[in-house]
């Protein structure tokens, strides 16, 4: 038969596909008469209608643009977990997605909110029970001093409630609950994906997990506190940012070939055994261009990891190829002067205020052997997402993409490969059905870095969750200036991709999963 649309003019689709999906719509309640919905421990301060493409992020000057029309949503749950909820007026998709935090939360994530938007969903973001001090870079701690509530409700129960609410919300306004339900975070958020995922694998059919911080107390002790101790304790130990390209640099041009090609990225940093001894100051030598031995050792800390006086390790170390860019050890590691990085801020803040709760303490003093046993025994049970058996989101049929960056600066990428295989040991073998775990060479934290960085994981999940089809490679890319000039596909681990040998090393269709060589 004829298609009856094949003669009509090109133009006239996006109006048709609109007046479709007009029409499939249920009938909705009115935006603000959601102010009057009733809900457990909770109410709703606002419910109105964002029609100006352009959404004006509170308290800042920013703003969001490129939305369509939107029913924007505020509340509040017992004792103080703020959330809103974003739902499309005309373009919604049937579907509800979560999204995740950064740092210690405090705020909505709202360009999250709006990327999920643009897409069609209605979305929830809270920011977990309290607001932020501006000042403090995203790891605002001075919040959880004497609030061991606030600190659960940061952990695992506002991202809980919120979504529960956001739900219903959404239910309320289009007549009918949504047809499938995601979660997408990364860092912060991905350590509130996996809590998910732990704690109440009913929320979400399907979580996409990045970079996740989900062994919170260790990776704050372990890799936050110590690679501070690394290179503050010693004045003499610290490594300015200067100095970053020198370490970087070398590590590339020992590593970058072992993986067969040769483009500035470490497909897997684990068959880099760069020695940094080798930059070690020759006499006379000046020490802008080398590593003083203290430095050196430094740089070996942070690579080796954690450990008590014992051996015990305490958490897995940094790999090598991470440490260039803004978004690197300059950012993370070694800010642009003692005690500026990023790691420390976290650190200082997260004992202070959360482990000792002594504003006077310095984690500079912390004892591995003695005070890490504190530290678990304080923050672990709210904070730490670190139980293997998934088994009920897999009979319950949720799907999970997990990722992580190799060149990630802050939060160890074996953490993760370490959580994986611990799944795989208590689900068995049929694991691969309902997790997947993809590294992504070159990326930083979160994103960013010198690899192809850039990739759809919702459509991934989504394609798992609706079709079945579970995800054989992701197809990731690199831009420059805006343009694409490079793709690879990321593998299901313990894949990797592997160059043909024939083509571009800059298209991704040259590359075949394959489990590494032995």
């Amino acid at each position: 038969m004829r298609n009856p649309k094949a003669s009509l003019p090109f133009a006239i689709f996006p109006i048709l596909a609109l007046l479709l999906l007009a029409t499939s719509l249920p009938a909705q309640q009115s935006c603000k008469d959601l102010i009057s919905l009733q809900l457990p421990e909770t109410v709703i301060t606002s419910a109105t209608t964002v029609s100006t493409g352009t959404f004006a992020v509170p308290k800042t000057t920013a703003s969001i643009g490129g939305l369509p029309p939107f029913c924007r949503v505020a509340a509040t749950t017992k004792p103080a977990i703020r959330f809103e909820v974003w739902m499309p007026l005309h373009t919604w998709n049937g579907k509800f997605q979560g999204v995740g935090n950064g740092g210690t939360a405090g705020v909505i994530s709202y360009r999250a909110m709006a990327a999920a938007l643009r897409r069609g969903y209605a979305v929830v973001s809270t920011d977990t029970g309290h607001v932020n001090n501006p000042p403090s870079n995203g790891f605002d701690s001075t919040w959880a001093l004497h609030h061991p509530e606030l600190v659960a409700d940061f952990g695992y129960r506002g991202l809980h409630l919120a979504t529960v609410n956001g739900k219903q919300i959404t239910q309320t306004f289009y007549g009918k609950a949504s047809a499938h339900s995601y979660y997408v975070g990364c860092s912060k958020g991905g350590e509130q994906g996996l809590m998910e995922a732990q704690r109440f694998p009913d929320d979400y059919d399907g979580l996409l997990v990045g970079d996740p911080a989900n062994n919170w107390t260790r990776h704050y002790a372990g890799a936050h506190l110590w690679y501070s101790i690394a290179t503050l304790k010693d004045p003499e130990s610290y490594i300015p940012a200067s100095k970053v390209p020198l370490l970087a640099n070398a590590v590339v041009a020992a590593c970058d070939a072992i993986d067969g090609v040769v483009d500035g990225v470490l497909d897997d940093p684990r068959k880099c055994h760069f020695d940094p001894a080798v930059l070690t100051c020759k006499e006379g030598q000046p020490t802008f261009s080398c590593f003083t031995p203290k430095q050196v050792k430094a740089i070996k800390n942070i690579w080796g990891g954690a450990h008590d006086s014992h051996g015990n390790l305490i958490y897995p170390g940094l790999v090598p190829g991470g440490e260039n860019g803004s978004s690197g050890w300059s950012s993370w590691i070694t800010g642009n002067k003692p005690f500026a990085a990023t790691h420390w801020k976290a650190a200082d803040g997260f004992f202070q205020n959360m482990v000792f709760e002594d504003p006077r303490y310095n984690a500079l003093n912390f004892n591995y052997d003695t005070d890490m046993k504190i530290a678990l025994a304080r923050t672990s049970r709210s904070l730490d997402a670190v139980d293997p058996d998934l088994r009920p989101l897999q009979r319950r049929g949720g799907k999970l993409i997990l990722y992580h960056g190799w060149s990630d600066p802050d939060i160890s990428p074996l953490n993760t490969i370490n959580y994986y295989n611990q799944v795989q040991a208590t689900v068995g073998s049929s694991t691969p059905q309902f997790l997947r775990l993809f590294m992504v060479p070159g990326m930083n934290h979160c994103g960013g870095g010198p690899g192809p960085t850039h990739f759809d994981g919702v459509t991934a999940l989504e394609e798992w969750v609706e079709d079945g089809d579970a995800p054989e490679k992701i197809i990731a890319f690199h831009t420059t200036e805006g343009e694409i000039d490079r793709t690879r596909p990321l593998c299901p681990y313990p894949q990797v991709a592997v160059y043909k040998g024939k083509g571009s090393t800059n298209n991704a269709h040259n590359f075949a999963c394959r489990l590494p060589a032995k």
